[in-house]
């Protein structure tokens, strides 16, 4: 039975390639997106820029979420919590602006279509949300 199971956990094959990640995270919204826009090489280089950006205010703002939600949270401690509501509002606004970079970087990808574009962009846009979710569209475990 013990060289059943060592065989077995030797020999299986992972359900994930490549480190563990499922297959569509290795093609990723970017491979995907320059791929329904049908973007040449001067927009994907342009793009990619975009993406850079996108990434580093992204990362900005949730950093700033991580430090308001922490400073919430220690208020759980004290016996004064009356600047809870001005954390929780804090965290409101950073979420806003979180979403908003997000619209942005998609109109700025939309202004980097070309005319004969713009309907792969409008099919693109009923999509997006889904893009960018990765727990509903992994492969799930059963239960």
């Amino acid at each position: 039975m013990n060289l059943f199971l060592v065989g077995f956990l030797l020999f299986r094959q992972s359900p994930h390639p490549a480190g563990g990640r499922p297959p569509f995270a290795q093609v990723g919204p970017k491979h995907r997106i320059i791929e329904q826009l049908h973007f040449d090489e001067i927009q994907v280089q342009i793009y990619e820029e975009l993406i850079d950006e996108h990434k580093r205010t992204i990362q900005e703002l949730n950093d700033k979420v991580r430090e308001t939600k922490s400073e919430l949270y220690l208020t759980l401690a004290q016996e004064n919590t009356s600047s809870k509501d001005s954390l929780i509002k804090e965290l409101g606004s950073l979420q806003q602006k979180i979403e908003t970079v997000h619209y942005n970087h998609f109109i700025a990808i939309k202004n980097l279509c070309k005319p004969d574009q713009l309907g792969y962009f409008e099919t693109l846009t009923t999509k997006l949300a889904d893009y960018f979710d990765l727990a509903r569209s992994a492969p799930r475990r059963p239960e």
